[in-house]
């Protein structure tokens, strides 16, 4: 078969027809009733869905890394601001990235807690199919919604909320890549671990759809608060996607753009600025 050959469903159906995931199904946890409704079997489940979950995860944080890596190293991309980007060294914002403990370790551990406590719906434990783009979309925007209102109760609720939770990550500015997950705890979880429970308590699809959610939208947060504009962020902003240029307004002025997906939400609550009507941004983002 030439590479050309080797389209998505091919490769679907190579994973698919594993052994590993033969030997899964077999003393699998989950089964089905007549009526094709899955449920849990008691007992632990089987870590290898969440495995590669996080594996999947891990693969687009390195894409996203290497991209920002690259992007510095060779030049190609616009400042946000014009003040520029914030100075630091590339290792420096690595070891930040993913040694927050109110960051991608708290959000490993909920994902590990909620797997193998049984926590989650039974068809996330399904292997069965492939991925459901209508789920995954369906779960991105959720999230989002859900997401939104959080970050603005966190900001208008409670001097002492936001003083507590949301204000540690709003010391950044200027904010750059490595910054998307450096918050605090109770900010993690009220912003990120709530919406994602509830949004799988809504939204029930498989172990397929689960990993190409979390992948897009573990991604999705951390372009979004580079200190650089990507080459699609106007298109994005035409379509109504959250870019580096419209999260920077939040962190710059506090009061506006409490979405990080999507702007829809935004522009329903008359909270939406874009960009380009901030005076200390660039216009060619």
């Amino acid at each position: 078969m030439s590479t050309a050959e080797l389209s998505w469903p091919s490769i679907e159906n190579i994973i698919l027809s594993s052994p590993v995931l033969d030997n899964m199904r077999n003393s699998s946890e989950v089964v089905t009733y007549e009526a094709g409704v899955p449920y849990q079997k008691p007992g632990w489940p089987s870590p290898v869905g969440l495995s590669l979950g996080i594996l999947a995860v891990v693969v687009g944080q390195l894409v996203v890394i290497c991209y920002m890596y690259a992007m510095r190293v060779w030049g190609g991309l616009t400042p946000v601001q014009l003040a520029g980007a914030q100075k630091y060294i590339f290792s420096e914002a690595l070891k930040t990235h993913v040694s927050e403990v109110g960051g991608l370790l708290l959000l490993g551990a909920y994902l590990a807690g909620t797997w193998m406590f049984n926590m989650m719906p039974a068809s996330y434990y399904s292997f069965e199919g492939g991925v459901q783009p209508l789920k995954v979309i369906a779960q991105l925007v959720l999230q989002d919604i859900i997401q939104t209102l959080m970050h603005y109760g966190e900001h208008k609720i409670n001097s002492s909320v936001y003083k507590y939770s949301h204000k540690p990550h709003h010391r950044f500015t200027n904010p750059r890549w490595a910054d998307a997950f450096n918050g605090s705890v109770p900010d993690t979880f009220c912003m990120i671990l709530v919406p994602l429970y509830i949004t799988a308590n809504v939204v029930h699809c498989n172990v397929w759809s689960y990993m190409v959610f979390g992948t897009m939208y573990s991604s999705w947060l951390t372009l979004i608060h580079s200190e650089y504009s990507h080459p699609w962020d106007p298109l994005f902003r035409r379509l109504g996607f959250g870019t580096a240029g419209d999260h920077h307004v939040h962190h710059t002025l506090f009061t506006s753009n409490y979405g990080h997906l999507f702007t829809y939400w935004d522009r329903m609550l008359g909270t939406y600025k874009s960009p380009m009507d901030v005076k200390k941004f660039r216009k060619d983002i």
